[in-house]
Order: structure tokens, then C-alpha cells, then sequence
């Protein structure tokens, strides 16, 4: 959608292929100043160049991500005002500290300071950031281009991958206070704590909480878990060091919304159509480098003792070669470069090359030991392109799962039974190299399939599988 009223501003509203998914506002000032209309005058309010200069103003002439917007039900939005009013009047701005704004037959608008510049109520309003809550009219029953002075445009949308909201992060000075006023007005409470609220990895610290509401949603139905967005997670993060990104994000930019999450059903493929595109047409995201050695890499010890299956007992396992001629078919790696410089296999080695090569290298002298386990280690030397997963999840992949998460760098984390694939795009909106600047993360969830007691399946639960602190700390 776009926006097509008078303003001083441009906007284009951009949605994945399912419009009740994902919408990202993209909003720049126009080279017109108004239209000869002064604020709130006949015109939109939220799309008024007066917010664009707020937010350069608090962010360092950055761009950035500057509201994050949510719907709410019918009368909640008064309720909502009415709590700000008495609660934390420091966070709305002037032109909503008389109430809501209504736009006849369309929906009502309230936006509010999302952060205090210190602790909260004792400090002054950030007013960089915004929290944006809309209720649409009753008699408003189109799911798209909710936002008002927003309008449809066509789109055709050819094999994409529907993506849904999931969370959204902020990097800020307080936590705890941002804490307590989401409680205060939105009555939102602490999900997740990664490691009691502290997270470490190497000079960088962090102090790290999930919040967010309570939704009543339950299902055994995997496409209605994808599509739900009723529950809403809000990860918020202080740092605790002079040190990594959190630290950096707040120094050059200030406080704001680090990076914003969304889930697709897919991931494998969702990564390898954007990685297509991007190679096709030269444009579009690009994604983390994450070392092969998060994967996994080959070891002689591995060739040694061979993969270590599920369900297999260790002290019944038989090593497949000695340390002597595992040393050589090793070299053998190397020198016939078989494997990267960090001794990652290179991907598109095939099985047949593999054995081919160390056919024709192994001296004879270790020709009898090779040729007796030889399957088993040219298995192993395929097995290591992915063997650190495999020690995690097991059998729960397929060999050419497995690989295709390695070709397309996806993270992938466990909790209980649950499992999380996330990938996360290189830098957005970043005018210099090696300036902090926001990012996207794009996630699958895959809940347990267990049984109850009763013997029906368990209901899928919001935020199965985390939100990746192991990935956290290797990033």
C-alpha cells in the first residue's frame, strides 16, 4: 500500500505474500512541505515529517526503525490512554496528550514515547522511538493497509514465503524500567530470562529479558501456530560492558529497536530462494557469514573413532582407523584440498571424489587398514560438515536437511524438544561500513509433536524453542 494523501512525507507500506503477516512501513520526507497545511490540520498525524526529524534528532541522524505498531481490540484503546494519562504521562507526545486521534470510518490512533531517557517516571521521554496502537472501526473489515491514509495497491507475489511477526527487540539504558512500564499500562510480564538476566560471551555483557502478554491461543495445528499473532514477545536488552554490540548500538545511535523478528514455515527454503535471488538479480538481503566450525570440521580424532550414532553404546564402539593412518588420511584432506583453510570439507566434494582421492593418495603401507573401513571413512568425512548439529539434534534431520542448512549459514538452537532455525540479515539501513545499524532475523519454530497423558498431541507453545541464546552468545 501507499500512501497517496497530502503530506510531507513519502510512505510505502510492504507486506509478505499473506497481508495479515508482516507489514513494514517505510517512511522518508517529501520535497513537499505540507501542501500549505499546518500539523494535524487536515492530514494524518503519524505520517507528519515532525516524527521522521524526532527520530533522526535521538538517533544520530541514523535511520532507522522508529515505531513498532500494534492492533487492539474495541474500547481497549481509551483504556490504554487513560492509563498512560495516569501512569506515564511523560511518554505521550503533544499532539496525543489530549487523547486519542480519530479518522472517521477508518481507525483511531494512539502513540506513545516507547522509552524514558533514564529510570521510569523519574526521567524525561525518549522521543525517539514510538509505540503505535491502532483500533480499526467496526465497520472496517479490510485485513490489510489497517494503518489510516494507507491504500492498496495490486501486487502479484510468485512462489514467496508468507512471513508473521514474532518479536521485536530493543536495545535500551534501563531494562527494568522499560520493564515496569510495559507492566504498568500493557500489563506485559517477563517470559524468558537468559542465564537469570545475564549474558557473558567474552568481554561483552549483557543483561537480556523477554516480556510480553498473555495470549489464550492453543492449537495442535502447525500452519494456525505459524500464522498467530497474538502473542507478542518483547526481548529488551541493557549492556553491562563497554563492550559488543548492544554497547556500540547504544553509544552511536542511542536507544531503539535493534533488530525485529519474523517467522516463516520454511526457513531452508525461504533462505535458499532470497540466496537464488540475490545471485540472480544482484540485490536483496544478505545474510551473517557464520564459520563452518559452528557446523562442524574435520578432526583426526573423528576419523579415528568415526560417527558417534544415537542410541550407540560408546564403550562397545570400535575405532575405525589408528591414529597413525587417521594422521594420513588427513593430510591427504589437506593437501589434496579437500577441506578449507579451517578444515571444513568443502560442500560440494561429493562422496565419490572423497573416495576417489584418498584411493589414489593412501601409501601402501596403511592400503589394507583404509580399504577395510573405508566406507565408514569417507561416511565420517561427509558426516563432518555437520557433525556439531548432529551432536545437538541427532536424527531428527535427514542428511540433506543437515546440508542445507550448512550451504545456506542457518543457526539452529534447542530447548527441551523444541527446536529454532534463525537467520539473521547483515546490517539494514547502514549508511557506513562497520556503523551499528538495525538488522532482520527470520525464524522457523518447530514444537515438540509429543503426546499428553490423555493420548491427543500436546498444544503447540507460543515461543517454542526459545529465542536462541546459544546462537546469541556464538554471534
Amino acid at each position: 500500500g501507499v500512501n497517496n494523501t497530502p503530506s510531507n512525507t513519502n510512505s510505502v507500506l510492504v507486506t509478505s505474500s499473506d497481508p495479515n503477516g508482516i507489514q513494514i512501513l517505510v517512511t522518508s520526507p517529501s520535497d513537499d512541505e505540507g501542501g500549505g497545511k499546518e500539523q494535524g490540520e487536515g492530514r494524518y498525524l503519524h505520517f507528519d515529517a515532525s516524527n521522521v526529524d524526532q527520530f533522526y534528532n535521538a538517533h544520530s541522524n541514523r535511520q532507522g526503525i522508529a515505531v513498532l505498531a500494534f492492533e487492539v481490540g474495541p474500547g481497549c484503546l481509551q483504556q490504554l490512554f487513560e492509563r498512560y494519562s495516569k501512569l506515564h504521562p511523560k511518554l505521550l507526545p503533544t499532539e496525543y496528550n489530549r487523547g486519542l486521534k480519530a479518522y472517521e470510518n477508518k481507525a483511531s490512533v494512539l502513540e506513545v514515547c516507547a522509552y524514558y531517557t533514564g529510570e521510569s517516571s523519574t526521567s524525561v521521554a525518549d522521543e525517539g522511538t514510538r509505540l503505535r496502537f491502532l483500533e480499526r472501526c467496526a465497520s472496517k473489515e479490510d485485513s490489510s493497509c489497517k494503518l489510516p491514509g494507507i491504500f492498496p495497491v495490486p501486487a502479484e507475489y510468485r512462489d514467496c514465503h508468507p512471513a508473521y511477526s514474532d518479536h521485536w527487540v530493543s536495545n535500551v539504558v534501563s531494562r527494568t524500567g522499560f520493564l515496569d512500564t510495559l507492566e504498568d499500562v500493557l500489563s506485559f510480564t517477563p517470559k524468558v530470562d537468559f542465564n537469570a538476566g545475564v549474558v557473558a560471551a567474552g568481554e561483552a555483557q549483557i543483561e537480556s529479558t523477554v516480556t510480553g502478554n498473555q495470549s489464550i491461543m492453543t492449537t495442535t495445528e502447525k500452519d494456525s501456530a505459524l500464522k498467530d499473532q497474538s502473542q507478542i514477545y518483547l526481548p529488551i536488552n541493557n549492556a553491562l560492558s563497554k563492550v559488543g554490540h548492544v554497547h556500540g548500538f547504544l553509544e552511536e545511535i542511542g536507544q531503539g529497536v535493534q533488530h525485529v523478528a519474523s517467522r516463516v514455515g520454511n526457513i531452508i527454503g525461504f533462505v535458499q530462494q532470497a540466496n537464488d535471488r540475490r545471485q540472480m538479480f544482484g540485490e536483496g538481503f544478505t545474510f551473517l557469514n557464520i564459520p563452518r566450525s559452528y557446523y562442524g570440521i574435520l578432526t583426526k580424532e573423528m576419523l579415528v573413532k568415526g560417527i558417534s550414532r544415537q542410541n550407540e553404546h560408546t564403550s562397545t564402539k570400535q575405532d575405525i582407523l589408528s591414529l597413525e593412518c587417521a594422521h594420513v588420511v588427513y593430510d591427504i584432506c589437506i593437501t589434496e584440498r579437500l577441506l578449507n583453510d579451517d578444515c571444513s570439507l568443502i560442500l560440494d566434494k561429493s562422496k565419490d571424489l572423497i573416495q576417489e582421492t584418498i584411493d589414489s593418495n593412501i601409501p601402501s603401507l596403511y592400503q589394507e587398514e583404509y580399504s577395510l573401513n573405508r566406507d565408514r571413512v569417507v561416511e565420517t568425512i561427509l558426516h563432518s560438515r555437520y557433525a556439531n548439529l548432529y551432536n545437538l539434534l541427532r536424527d531428527h534431520l535427514s542428511e540433506d536437511s543437515y546440508v542445507a542448512i550448512v550451504r545456506n549459514q542457518i543457526l539452529v538452537d534447542v530447548q527441551g524438544e523444541d527446536l529454532l532455525f534463525q537467520i539473521f540479515t547483515s546490517n539494514i539501513l547502514q549508511r557506513k561500513s562497520g556503523e551499528e545499524a538495525p538488522f532482520f532475523e527470520f525464524i522457523q519454530r518447530v514444537c515438540s509433536e509429543c503426546m499428553g497423558a490423555d493420548g491427543c498431541p500436546k498444544k503447540l507453545k507460543p515461543g517454542c524453542g526459545g529465542f536462541g541464546i546459544r546462537n546469541f552468545l556464538t554471534l
